[in-house]
């Protein structure tokens, strides 16, 4: 199983400052298990309800679509709250949706600040909570879509190289920063 999604897309957005309204780029980093062939840029609005539109349209327009065989996230939203429903995003990719998180995320106070602060935020909330219970897995938690806890542990065992976060998400992480700020930052 590990050889069969071992070519992957890995999604991660920018930095932005709180004040910033508008939209947000988001990194997408194409990866044959560790090797890294190609990146993709495009943009979601920040808070927006636009993510699981541009990350399939992203990838469907890409030279990369007929290789990349599942997409892993880092974290459920990007640009702030524009919540990816991984649900649909796998239904119109037609690939496994992996959403990994190096912490647990603090769902009461997401889920407050959607309810309280952020437009649409009951629909957004709704996407959260259809994503499924978020489940430890080799040091990381995760939400899946189209595949099981084996695949999913197989999926970051085949991208892993070091540490915990598989390498499409490190280096989405690290090529958004620059993006933003000109240079990269740290730990991804």
């Amino acid at each position: 199983m590990a050889r069969a999604l071992s070519n992957v897309l890995g999604i991660d957005d920018s930095p932005f400052s709180r004040n910033h309204r508008g939209d947000v780029a988001i990194v997408g980093t194409v990866f044959a298990r560790t090797r890294l062939d190609g990146v993709l840029i495009g943009r979601v609005r920040r808070d927006g309800r636009n993510a699981t539109q541009a990350v399939a349209g992203l990838l469907s327009r890409s030279l990369f679509v007929g290789h990349v065989r599942a997409v892993l996230l880092q974290g459920i939203a990007v640009a702030g709250f524009n919540v990816i429903d991984i649900h649909l995003l796998h239904a119109q990719l037609g690939l496994p949706v992996l959403v990994v998180a190096r912490r647990q995320p603090d769902f009461d106070a997401i889920r407050r600040a959607l309810l309280s602060r952020v437009p649409g935020g009951t629909a957004k909330w709704r996407l959260i909570e259809r994503a499924g219970e978020i489940e430890p897995l080799r040091g990381v938690f995760v939400q899946r879509a189209g595949l099981d806890l084996h695949q999913a542990r197989a999926l970051l065992e085949a991208t892993t190289l070091h540490g915990t976060l598989p390498e499409p998400l490190r280096v989405a992480h690290l090529i958004a920063g620059a993006l933003a700020t000109g240079h990269s930052r740290g730990r991804a």
